[in-house]
């Protein structure tokens, strides 16, 4: 009987030892694959040919005033945080130039109070049109792609059209920034 335990025991720790091995084995697979079975990757999200950017003055077809400057002061400094590119001002020595048009802006009432019928919250939305342009080949990295971005914003807690303008021209610069990612 104790040679029967004996044996079961081995047998139970070679079979440990044989699964611990084959994970082990399908484990190095994977690293060694880097997942590009999935389509991951470890470079880059951006194009690796393009180092600067003059990104424009947005062009402004409403008529809420100064949201081409929101628009434009945002997206630059989301293209020097959050990608490797520089920004340049003068397009002769830029390898890329971006700009846009906003081609709408709406404010909205979500919430009405009931008794009095005031706006309790809001909503700014911007639409836009941007084009991305490599100076160098003359191709369009975006063409003409329409996108839009809205904030919600409550006067009641002291946040104004000034705050909701400014908020949601981040998020649309921060949807420009998606854009020029690499597609895969």
């Amino acid at each position: 009987m104790t040679l029967f335990k004996t044996t079961l025991q081995n047998h139970n720790t070679c079979w440990k030892q044989a699964q611990c091995v084959c994970a082990a084995v399908v484990l190095y697979a994977l690293t060694l694959t880097g997942c590009s079975l999935k389509g991951y990757s470890n470079t880059t999200l951006y194009p690796k040919e393009v180092t600067s950017v003059c990104v424009r003055m947005f062009d402004n077809r409403t008529f809420w005033r100064n949201m081409e400057y929101d628009l434009t002061d945002a997206l630059s400094k989301r293209i020097e945080a959050k990608t490797p590119y520089k920004i340049i001002s003068d397009d002769d020595l830029a390898d890329t130039v971006i700009s846009g048009q906003i081609t709408n802006v709406r404010k909205s009432v979500l919430i009405r109070d009931r008794e009095i019928g005031s706006a309790l919250q809001n909503e700014m939305l911007i639409q836009a049109v941007v084009s991305w342009k490599n100076l160098k080949t003359g191709e369009l990295l975006i063409d003409s792609q329409e996108i839009s971005a809205a904030s919600q914003y409550s006067e009641s807690l002291n946040q104004g059209v000034g705050y909701a303008t400014n908020l949601a021209a981040n998020k649309l610069a921060e949807r420009i920034i998606e854009l020029m990612e690499t597609r895969w």
